[in-house]
C-alpha cells in the first residue's frame, strides 16, 4: 500500500492507493518469517484481512505452499488483522513470530510496543537483503533531541539484534539482553518508564551489568 500506485483526481476530491503484491514479495518475507519462528518456538502467526483482500488470499496462498514444501515441522496459523489486534493485547503470550504486509505491520508494531511500557525499550531490523539496518524503533525521536533523556535501552537492544541476526553472535546478544534485563528489574529508569534517570545515567547501569556478568 505504501509503494503502489496512488492518485489525487476529480480536483482533489477523489483519492486512491493501490496495494499490489507478488507471489516472490510474499516468498521472500515469508521466508524470513519462517527462519525466525525455526529458531524459535516453530510456531508463526500470519496475519492479513483474506476474508475482504486479494493480496491477503494470495499471502495465505503462498505462505501454505511454502510451509507444506519447505517447513513442515512448522506450525502455521492464520488470523485476521482486526481479531490480531484485539488478541495482542488479551492474550499476549500466545504470539511468538508475527509475518503480515506492510499496512497491517505498521499499526501492529506500535500497538504491541504498549504491551512492553515504552517505545522506548523496542528495538528493531530491516531484513531481508545481504545486510541488516537496525535502530530503535521510534528512530531518532528529535523532539527530545540534545535533552539527555532519552531511554538508550531500544539502541543497547537494536545492538543485540545485530549480534544475533548478522553476525550470528547468539552468546554475545543474550549478554546485552541479560544485561538490560537486570537493569529494568532494579532500576534505574528513564522517563519514560516514570523515572528520573537521564540516557547516561541508564547507559552507565548498563554497562555495570555488563561488566558484572563478565565478572
Amino acid at each position: 500500500m505504501y509503494f503502489g500506485k496512488r492518485e489525487r483526481i476529480d480536483d482533489g476530491n477523489t483519492a486512491y492507493d493501490t496495494m499490489i503484491y507478488s507471489k516472490y514479495e510474499v516468498e521472500r518475507i515469508a521466508r524470513k518469517a519462517f527462519d525466525a519462528a525455526m529458531t524459535r518456538g516453530k510456531k508463526l502467526m500470519s496475519v492479513d484481512k483474506a476474508n475482504v483482500l486479494e493480496t491477503s488470499r494470495l499471502w495465505r496462498r503462498v505462505t501454505e505452499e511454502i510451509v507444506r514444501a519447505e517447513f513442515p515441522e512448522l506450525e502455521l496459523e492464520h488470523m485476521l488483522v482486526d481479531s490480531a489486534a484485539m488478541h495482542l493485547i488479551s492474550r499476549p503470550a500466545s504470539f511468538d513470530v508475527i509475518v503480515t504486509e506492510n499496512m497491517f505491520g505498521d499499526i501492529l508494531t506500535d500497538e504491541a510496543s504498549m504491551l512492553a511500557g515504552s517505545l522506548g525499550l523496542l528495538p528493531s531490523a530491516s531484513l531481508g537483503g545481504r545486510k541488516g539496518l537496525y535502530e530503535p524503533i521510534h528512530g531518532s525521536a528529535p523532539d527530545i533531541a540534545g535533552l539527555g533523556i532519552a531511554n538508550p535501552i531500544a539502541t543497547v537492544l537494536s545492538a543485540a539484534m545485530l549480534l544475533r541476526h548478522s553476525l550470528k553472535l547468539e552468546a554475545e546478544a543474550a549478554h546485552l539482553e541479560s544485561a538490560v534485563a537486570s537493569v529494568l528489574d532494579a532500576g534505574p529508569y528513564p522517563k519514560d518508564l516514570r523515572g528520573n534517570a537521564s540516557t547516561a545515567e541508564i547507559a552507565e547501569a548498563i554497562f555495570g551489568q555488563i561488566k558484572a556478568i563478565d565478572a
